[in-house]
């Protein structure tokens, strides 16, 4: 990746540079033309691997009392994530231009990490090398070459130097390639051919002219999010995010692919490859679990094993994903690693009816009960479907989980009531956020010992509460929460506390802890946004999932269409705009991936490629008007079709054979 301010230049301050596998291969790339930096005019991202910075000069002197302002120089360079850059000069002066031109170049050789902690090191010492400059430390080396040559390099202070002689009307280019040692040229996955991307070019187009740019550019993002399985390169999963998390991350990966089944199954079948190779083996308790790092999980509880999370979607991702149109065979592959994520499930619940956490205290947490219960009601019809043991097993526990979690995280209160965003084991003294402790409903049987006390904030969590998944026949799955409840659950989403504007806060402005730039304790995350509009709209509160949908596509619109992964909760008022968040990745494989859920959304797609149907249930009050989606995928074949402004939608283009459900 590159990063740089919209001048343009890489000043060798604070993130600016290239980097390759979290390494900074150059820190500084300062241009000169005639001894001045050029004027910036303009900055403009190309494509999500590149971008164009566009600059003017005046050069040559102009004869008379009034020179005149116009520039006779136009500087174009255009930058590539791939390392390269090339430097374009157009001459708009009456007579030949000498330019003598240099470009200063630097590097620390400094990781990611060090840079964000302020102990990057000094520059390196640099020597000359090819037609260039090198830099080598003990952790490797890089290098710049130039195309043309320079006529003088000067290592001592970083300089390639050219004299350039531009005639009338003429242009030059030069080119630099930045490289580490021992690499060749940069492959990049999202710069293939059409015909071989897991991703569809899905595109929108309608009243509402921001679903078109919103969608094009989500889908370029993935495509640079890509990553290649290093010991199995068919395989591709989706990085994080950029440019703090430019690795594979297991809940992400599974999450965006999931979103992303609309564009076809491919990724969901390079997701599910890879991560199955990195399950657990052995007797123990971990076994079949997808190892995944910690996540912060905001001030009222301890950080979160994402680990738990991977291993839940993983099963729903392949169920899922046979209902897109996954191929037979690969649902067959990736089964016995499905088989043992559900396998540790069960281990893991033991004897009790909740999925604790695996650290010390078995926090309950609601969203891992809602991952834990959409895993085994798609896992058991994915298990019947192919003949497998365990299916009954699974039903029998989601039907006594939901029983049991609707009785025992609710909290009743003079609102309405509320789920327990978790439940800790805690048996005396305040509850983490020291607000007094609500009375959970009476139950006949206690909380198994010690008792669990309920923690009782408003959170985005709940959102995964509405998040079922997708059966046989496209029905949605059953839910933790019974019809009132529910309906409880999404006036709370869509009340002012949770709903910022611009999308749904981690957490309500009314809860000790709120902060509006809290990764998860106030901030707005667009995956779990998506998830609520997703959920409302399929449990049918399509005005609360309408006024969510239409805060984000606000909220994008000043994010020039490339939402990041969060931004600050700050109420949305006449004439204001959301703000950035500063350790936010942009783009983010989830915020990319949500931009294909929201958006299919409003057409209510549900397939059964195995059924050969697909059936449509569209936002009935078209909150944006008339939309048409074209070249997603369905059954591995082209899918188009149309909402109109009556919220009625039709099919413009399926696999033969698809037949459209009622």
């Amino acid at each position: 990746m590159a990063i740089s301010t919209e001048h343009g230049q890489l000043t060798g301050h604070g993130l600016d540079g290239f980097y390759l596998a979290g390494r900074r291969l150059l820190s500084r790339c300062r241009l000169r033309i005639a001894g001045r930096e050029p004027l910036a005019v303009q900055a403009r991202m190309l494509t999500a691997d590149s971008a164009r910075f566009t600059g003017t000069l005046r050069v040559s002197p102009v004869p008379g009392p009034h020179p005149g302002p116009d520039p006779d120089v136009l500087v174009e360079r255009t930058r590539h994530a791939d390392g390269r850059e090339s430097i374009t000069l157009r001459s708009a002066a009456a007579r030949p231009l000498k330019l003598p031109v240099e470009v200063a170049l630097a590097t620390d050789l400094a990781t990611l990490g060090a840079i964000a902690s302020g102990t990057s090191g000094p520059e390196l010492a640099a020597a000359v090398h090819d037609s260039g400059l090198r830099w080598s430390s003990t952790t490797g080396a890089a290098s710049v070459t130039a195309d043309p040559p320079p006529s003088d390099a000067l290592a001592s202070a970083g300089l390639l130097r050219w004299e350039l002689v531009l005639p009338p009307g003429a242009s030059t280019t030069l080119e630099l390639r930045i490289r580490l040692d021992g690499k060749g040229p940069i492959r990049s996955v999202g710069r293939a051919r059409a015909a071989t991307s897991p991703l569809a070019p899905a595109r929108a187009t309608g009243d509402d002219p921001r679903p078109g740019p919103l969608l094009r550019t989500s889908v370029d993002d993935l495509q640079a999010l890509l990553l290649r399985d290093p010991d199995h390169p068919s395989d591709v999963y989706l990085a994080a995010g950029a440019p703090w998390r430019c690795g594979p991350a297991p809940a992400e990966a599974l999450a965006a692919a999931r979103m992303t089944l609309p564009l076809g199954t491919r990724l969901a079948v390079g997701t599910l490859r890879s991560l199955a190779r990195t399950q657990l083996a052995g007797p123990a308790r971990q076994s079949g679990m997808i190892p995944g790092p910690l996540r912060d999980a905001g001030v009222h509880l301890p950080p979160a094993c994402t680990g738990t999370e991977a291993t839940l979607l993983f099963p729903v991702l392949l169920a899922e994903a046979r209902r897109w149109g996954i191929p037979e065979q690969d649902t067959e592959e990736l089964l016995p690693a499905a088989q043992r994520c559900l396998t540790w499930l069960r281990t893991a619940i033991g004897e009790g009816t909740f999925l604790p956490d695996p650290s010390p205290g078995g926090l309950l947490r609601c969203e891992t009960q809602a991952h834990a219960h959409r895993a085994a009601t798609l896992g058991a019809d994915l298990l019947d479907s192919y003949g497998r043991p365990g299916g009954g097993e699974l039903r029998e526990w989601a039907h006594r989980l939901r029983t049991e979690f609707r009785e025992r995280f609710w909290i009743d209160d003079t609102g309405g009531g509320r789920p327990a965003v978790a439940a800790t084991a805690r048996t005396a003294g305040p509850i983490p956020d020291g607000s007094p402790v609500p009375r959970p409903r009476s139950v006949p049987h206690p909380w198994p010992a010690p008792h669990p006390r309920p923690v009782p904030h408003l959170s985005a969590a709940f959102a995964h509460l509405l998040d079922t998944g997708l059966l046989g026949g496209g029905e949605q799955a059953p839910g933790l929460l019974d019809k009132v409840q529910t309906q409880q659950v999404a006036r709370l989403l869509g009340s002012p506390v949770m709903d910022s504007g611009w999308g749904l806060r981690g957490l309500g402005t009314k809860d000790v802890g709120y902060n509006p730039f809290g990764h998860r304790s106030g901030a707005v995350r667009v995956h779990e946004t998506a998830v609520a509009v997703a959920g409302l709209a399929a449990a049918g509160h399509e005005q609360e999932a309408t006024v969510l949908l239409r805060g984000v596509l606000s909220a994008a619109e000043s994010f020039d269409h490339r939402l990041p992964e969060m931004y600050a909760g700050e109420q949305r008022t006449a004439g204001s705009a959301p703000l950035p968040h500063p350790a936010a990745c942009r783009p983010a494989a989830t915020a990319g991936a949500a931009v294909v859920l929201l958006l299919t959304t409003l057409a209510g797609i549900r397939p059964d490629a195995p059924a050969g149907t697909v059936r449509l249930r569209p936002l009935r009050g078209a909150p944006l008007g008339e939309i048409v989606l074209t070249d997603l995928r369905v059954a591995g074949a082209p899918f188009s079709l149309r909402v109109s402004r009556l919220g009625l939608a039709m099919v413009e283009a399926a696999a033969d054979g698809l037949q459209l459900g009622v």
